[in-house]
């Protein structure tokens, strides 16, 4: 690796002070003269010196970098969110340090303690476990800390994400006024994040008061699994004299919708009579024809909102109640939830 020219190099190589040349480069150069200033300018631009950010916002008492904790860096929500999070960050002149968790709890405990160390000036954190000891005794030291769409209950901090009960309204008012009459949810299981739970069990209570049945699935094993319970939902016969019950399979997420797709294609379902629906959209929902229905997230007002509350949280002197910013999805229809003869 090259050899970095040092501060005191650009002094000498301008016939400068080390002082005029840190003035400079810590944006007081109305301190300095004109002339001064060409001089050191041109003697970085010849020495290719590039200053120390870390070094010098970590002697000012500031690092500028703000920490993310992501439980899985491969969801597209949580690709999508980081970039409102990153737009954000930049505009406010700071630096964004992304640790993924992987959904390992350990691996978290460890991403936390290497953000502690690098003195981070806030957290955006999206849990895969339940680190509350460790994120308690940061923000005992003082340190902001935002949740992203994951609770934990013992710790207190603002959240930002979705309004999961107006989700599924929609999707239940959605899916009944197209005439579908028996749902099968699929959801990751529900106990890891509090979304899930959160979305199954407004599920659960929302059948009853559109006169719509339902059940259930945990999504925990194979490809396979979830595709003979599919196929033994959409056979199941129904009550006599019921008539025709038309049925409709409601996914909790993005993932959870592509399995769910990739079932239905190899059991030879055609979208529209068995009716498909899911939360979070993503690019290959409207390229599968006859088109699949979601329920966009604002991901990129979320992400924002997350570094607004942690920024609003760092320059309050006063202690102040958790608050929750829950963003509405927006209903984007398609041809899976026009229901078919």
């Amino acid at each position: 690796m090259p050899r970095r020219a040092t501060i005191i190099e650009v002094a000498l190589e301008a016939g400068a002070s080390k002082t005029s040349v840190s003035r400079y480069f810590a944006g007081e150069r109305d301190k300095l003269s004109p002339a001064l200033c060409e001089r050191i300018a041109a003697a970085a631009l010849r020495l290719d010196y590039r200053p120390n950010q870390m070094a010098r916002g970590l002697k000012a008492g500031r690092s500028r970098l703000i920490g993310m904790l992501v439980a899985d860096i491969r969801n597209p929500f949580s690709v999508a969110v980081l970039h409102g999070v990153e737009r954000a960050c930049r505009e406010q002149g700071l630096s964004l340090l992304v640790c993924n968790t992987d959904n390992d709890p350990e691996l978290e405990r460890t991403h936390l303690a290497l953000m502690s160390s690098y003195q981070v000036e806030g957290l955006i954190i999206n849990a895969s476990g339940s680190p509350d000891t460790e994120l308690q005794a940061l923000t005992g030291q003082g340190l902001p800390l935002v949740l992203l769409d994951r609770e934990l209950g013992a710790v207190q901090a603002d959240l930002v994400g979705l309004d999961n009960a107006k989700a599924i309204d929609l999707a239940l008012d959605h899916l009944a006024e197209q005439g579908y009459a028996e749902l099968l949810y699929l959801s990751e299981p529900p106990e890891r994040a509090s979304p899930r739970r959160e979305r199954l069990a407004h599920f659960q209570a929302g059948l009853a008061t559109r006169r719509l049945a339902g059940e259930a699935y945990t999504m925990s094993g194979s490809d396979e699994e979830l595709q003979r319970a599919i196929e033994a939902f959409l056979t199941r016969s129904v009550p006599k004299g019921s008539g025709d019950l038309p049925r409709a399979l409601l996914c909790a997420n993005g993932a959870v919708t592509l399995a769910a797709t990739r079932a239905l294609q190899r059991l030879g379902a055609r979208l529209g009579k068995t009716g498909l629906m899911g939360i979070d959209e993503l690019d290959w929902c409207a390229l599968i024809a006859p088109g699949i229905t979601t329920l966009a997230q604002p991901t990129e007002a979320i992400g924002r909102q997350a570094v607004a509350s942690l920024l609003a949280n760092s320059v309050s002197q006063a202690a102040a109640e958790p608050r929750q910013h829950r963003f509405e999805p927006r209903l984007i229809a398609r041809g899976s939830t026009r229901l078919t003869g």
